[in-house]
């Protein structure tokens, strides 16, 4: 069961944004990630709780943020209800996409779950419901994958294989590399692996 620390900064300008403190694990039914947020001061700013199914859709997801919560799942699409801090209104969402995304990790891992790519030149393109901060605002994105290739990097407990996959952002036409072992993001825009304290998980 992995465990570890992100810092998540502003991949612009490299504002410190939060520390994620995570662990996650591969189960019988697919994958569950937990973590929780701290400002750069230590204080508490969030949660996120993701499940997925074996194929790697959201059965289930919360998030916390600013006192905003956001609970989803892939229904007809992916549905989600949003409510505010002062907890008096809930507004519903639904709209043709595949998953969720969001600034915490596990949305990288889960994108790449989902898509299952093998190494080759071609892209695949999904459409996702981004959920970030400081309001976990819903804004339908579309974004290309392709996994460039798959390295083995030696470690002290055997070879690991690392996959580098190209995301295009389809609006913008914005190109950045995530780098992936298993289910923990190694490199990425705006996230820093810090600690980690157990190997990454291996998928089946």
């Amino acid at each position: 069961m992995p465990r570890g620390r992100y810092s998540l900064h502003d991949p612009h300008d490299h504002t410190p944004l939060a520390d994620e403190h995570f662990q996650c694990a591969p189960g019988p039914s697919g994958w569950r990630y937990v973590s929780r947020l701290t400002t750069p001061a230590g204080d508490d700013s969030g949660s996120v709780d993701l499940a997925l199914d074996e194929l790697g859709r959201p059965l289930r997801l919360e998030l916390l943020a600013g006192g905003w919560q956001v609970r989803g799942a892939a229904l007809d699409g992916v549905t989600w209800v949003r409510t505010d801090p002062s907890g008096t209104e809930a507004a519903e969402g639904n709209t043709p996409a595949h998953a969720f995304t969001g600034t915490s990790p596990a949305f990288l891992v889960a994108t790449a779950r989902l898509l299952r790519l093998t190494p080759s030149g071609s892209a695949t393109r999904v459409r996702l419901v981004a959920l970030t901060g400081p309001v976990l605002a819903p804004i339908t994105v579309d974004q290309s994958w392709a996994l460039v290739k798959t390295e083995a990097h030696a470690t002290d407990s055997g070879p690991l294989p690392v996959d580098e996959y190209r995301v295009t952002a389809l609006d913008t036409g914005e190109v950045h590399t995530v780098h992936l072992a298993g289910d923990v993001v190694l490199a990425a825009p705006g996230i820093e692996l810090e600690d980690l304290e157990s190997p990454p998980s291996v998928f089946a």
